[in-house]
């Protein structure tokens, strides 16, 4: 990046185009005084000043320096990603005022399409970018129904990664075809769960589905009708919305948890720990070696163990054992 393009990114920011320039002169110049700024960049005292102690406040700057009065750029990470967050949070409240005011016009227009504004059909390429911009736009909490085929290509998903560290809590409940995918498991669903986000596992998951903050869902085709009809449904608040959160936390409830947490018991290895848990999700030992990296002979073994240590002989016995000892 060229050093005469930083003013129009931070402007990007949110910082005011003085602000930026007087930035710019303090990574030119190192600790300073606002007199040496002001003459340097040909401005007034007064407007330098007030730009120095803007900067300072959004953690970019410091009047900590060497010398009296001497102000000196810092490490940006903080007051740039707290800028970025605002500005978000902005470009938000813009989407929703834009939204407000195309369903007024709807509604002067069409007085009849309430219907068409609580739900809306989607396909062909709106599809991934709606998703994106779905998943980018949350802000409190994220449920869903995980299966394939995937519009996004089934590879990782940054979005939820950033928005699990922004806060944003996830409760995703897999089909048994979603977690038997090696490459997937590795890309996406490993990743999002080691970041904070809470996996459930069930055979099947009665329908494809994304809800974002309990105020809009993305309803997928499967397999057989994406053949047929590869389309996105899109439904916003109303019983139809409230019928689905419905459907997804009784699913969650009768879901087996893919991943428990951190702590292993005492009488656990890891390995074991992780054995258990894909054991629950009904996968084949097959299913289970691939994901875990390691070869049927050494999966057995293990099984062996866990069963030596439960005292079990068949998976069941084993499963109620390990229940019993708080294993899972």
């Amino acid at each position: 990046m060229r050093d005469e393009d930083l003013p129009k990114h931070l402007g990007r920011l949110g910082l005011a185009d003085r602000e930026a320039l007087v930035y710019r002169a303090m990574l030119g110049t190192g600790p300073t005084g606002t007199a040496n700024l002001a003459a340097r960049l040909g401005l007034d005292l007064e407007d330098v000043d007030k730009s120095v102690a803007r900067l300072v406040e959004l953690g970019l700057a410091s009047a900590a320096g060497p010398a009296p009065a001497a102000v000196t750029p810092i490490e940006p990470s903080i007051g740039i990603e707290r800028l970025a967050h605002v500005r978000s949070a902005e470009l938000r409240q813009a989407q929703l005022a834009a939204i407000d005011a195309y369903r007024g016009y709807r509604r002067s227009v069409h007085p009849q399409a309430s219907t068409d504004e609580m739900i809306e059909v989607l396909t062909g390429s709106q599809i991934k970018e709606r998703i994106r911009l779905a998943e980018d736009t949350a802000t409190t909490e994220v449920l869903r129904f995980d299966s394939p085929p995937y519009h996004t290509g089934g590879v990782s998903n940054e979005a939820e990664e950033r928005n699990l560290e922004h806060g944003v809590a996830y409760r995703i409940v897999y089909s048994k075809s979603a977690v038997q995918n090696a490459h997937y498991y590795a890309c996406n669903i490993k990743p999002c769960i080691a970041a904070g986000e809470q996996a459930r596992v069930l055979p099947t998951v009665p329908v494809k589905l994304t809800i974002f903050d309990r105020r809009l869902a993305l309803v997928s085709m499967s397999f057989v009708e994406a053949d047929i009809n590869d389309s996105l449904l899109i439904v916003r608040s109303s019983s139809l919305l409230t019928a689905l959160i419905g459907l997804f936390e009784s699913s969650w409830r009768a879901a087996f948890p893919l991943y428990l947490g951190g702590r292993v018991p005492p009488a656990l290895r890891p390995i074991h720990r992780r054995i258990l848990e894909l054991l629950g999700s009904g996968l084949t030992d097959e299913a289970i070696a691939e994901l875990l990296g390691i070869s049927r002979r050494t999966l057995s073994r293990n099984l062996e163990h866990l069963n030596r240590s439960a005292g079990s002989t068949t998976r069941f016995q084993l499963a109620l054992h390990a229940a019993r000892k708080g294993w899972i």
